[in-house]
């Protein structure tokens, strides 16, 4: 492949882990904690996508949708609601705990060989050949991200509920104290997590279109390590840290030999600790920055 392919994949696989990274620094900009069981419901997206297979696709997606953010939702309910006010530390031991849990129930319910998800298998067609080798599905899932993200600084910026949670991610006690609706924060970033969570199912099924257990799990890994790069005390920053963790992943990809592919995490793993190594405080923070750390 040429460079221009590898530099295109590798700017799509940027985008899916900022999308995930969006969940996760949307949840603790506005409560200050971790949920790291946001894999499961990227995992139970997949698994959606599966049990309607036979179904329209339109349908089958937007039920997708419906099911990511009605888990987002429940898991606010029925966890981050009770655990108002804990640590990120507590929370993102309850949501590791969660997730083990989740992967269990997958395990009994659709088997441990995996599921075959192919619904839109068209996007695995060749854009360009030749020594380029672009596929539709790297250009859908620059766009859909970017639809995504333009959808979200909508929301922020033009919106009162935008204001509202960029007040409480400022200063939650603050927030609260004038008078905002902690509650319809707390939702609305919920929504959004559970949207990004069916976004990068759809689109990761394309990619990798078998859904085993660790599915959702082994992105959120990921993501939240590029969160803490980039610099978790910002969504824009946890965000940049996300796509540069992707990006970074996929160039390693394309460079290793593939009898070597199966030491890539650990590479990816080892620049994340150089970076953070030099830049303690994230790639995208100051070094004298006091930021709370996870």
């Amino acid at each position: 492949m040429s460079a221009l392919g590898d530099l295109v994949n590798a700017i799509s696989l940027g985008v899916i882990y900022a999308v995930v990274a969006v969940s996760v620094g949307l949840v603790f900009g506005v409560l200050r904690q971790v949920n790291l069981a946001q894999g499961e419901i990227i995992a139970f997206g997949a698994y959606s996508l599966w049990l309607t297979r036979t179904w329209p696709i339109v349908l089958s997606f937007l039920l997708c949708c419906l099911i990511c953010i009605g888990m987002s939702l429940a898991m606010q309910i029925a966890i981050f609601r009770p655990l108002r006010g804990a640590s990120a530390l507590t929370t993102l031991i309850v949501t590791f705990g969660l997730s083990y849990a989740l992967e269990a129930v997958w395990l009994m319910v659709f088997g441990p060989n995996g599921q075959p998800v192919s619904r839109l298998s068209i996007l695995n067609n060749t854009v360009l050949g030749g020594h380029v080798d672009i596929r539709w599905v790297t250009f859908a899932e620059i766009g859909i991200g970017g639809l995504f993200f333009v959808l979200l600084l909508t929301v922020l910026y033009r919106t009162k509920v935008g204001a509202m949670m960029r007040a409480t991610a400022e200063d939650y006690k603050t927030a609260r104290l004038i008078g905002v609706r902690i509650e319809q924060v707390v939702t609305v970033a919920f929504v959004f997590g559970g949207l990004s969570a069916a976004i990068v199912a759809i689109l990761a099924t394309v990619q990798t279109p078998l859904v085993t257990p660790d599915f959702g799990f082994n992105l959120i890994v990921v993501a939240l390590v590029g969160v803490v790069l980039g610099g978790i005390d910002s969504l824009g920053k946890a965000t940049a840290g996300g796509f540069v963790v992707g990006f970074v992943n996929s160039l390693l990809g394309a460079v290793i030999p593939e009898q070597q592919l199966v030491f890539l995490p650990t590479l990816t793993f080892l620049f994340v600790i150089l970076v953070l190594l030099l830049r303690p405080a994230g790639l995208f923070v100051p070094n004298r920055a006091s930021v709370e750390r996870v």
